[in-house]
């Protein structure tokens, strides 16, 4: 038997969404949402946090603009974020007082180019309309008040600054990465 590895970080990344008006979105479907995207961060970081405990460390959760700035459509989804946000600095708070070493974050994107959008009805219904992935991204970021839309890549700059020494006086604190969409 291996001994297991100390960790120094932990990512909750983890997030499924909804499109539904409030009065069409069923609590089943409303349960769901909350139950991977707040219930996740917080069963990520009560772990995350016994088990940085003695080393310290970094948690990150990935929140989203959505949970900034109230989107249509996606009560559930939305709310579930914004909670995501106060859970985590909630956490920072609670690690800062009891003097433990872990600095807590979340991230929050706006649309960031990745599967989770080709299982929403109305991003299929675009893309079946306009021919590809591409075009409908490229529609859904041309729509006035919106951004453009990360790479996943940018997103994970992100996460690796905040697990970074670099960021050692950042926690309860939220990066915004939304080319503007929330100002």
């Amino acid at each position: 038997m291996h001994a297991a590895q100390p960790i120094d970080l932990l990512v909750h990344a983890a997030g499924v969404s909804a499109a539904s008006p409030i009065a069409d979105t069923s609590f089943a479907e409303w349960k769901r949402v909350l139950a991977v995207n707040l219930d996740g961060s917080f069963l990520a970081m009560k772990y995350g946090v016994r088990a940085l405990r003695e080393r310290g460390g970094s948690i990150t959760a990935i929140a989203s603009a959505s949970g900034v700035r109230a989107a249509p459509g996606a009560a559930a989804y939305s709310s579930s974020k914004a909670a995501v946000r106060m859970l985590a600095r909630v956490v920072a708070k609670e690690c800062h007082a009891g003097g433990i070493a872990i600095r807590v974050n979340t991230i929050s994107p706006a649309g960031v180019r990745t599967p989770m959008w080709s299982a929403l009805p109305f991003f299929q219904d675009m893309v079946t309309r306009l021919g590809s992935e591409d075009a409908a991204f490229a529609e859904l970021g041309s729509v006035p008040g919106s951004s453009r839309f990360a790479s996943p890549h940018e997103i994970a700059a992100a996460v690796c600054y905040l697990a970074s020494d670099d960021a050692a006086m950042i926690t309860g604190t939220d990066l915004v990465i939304d080319d503007g969409y929330t100002i």
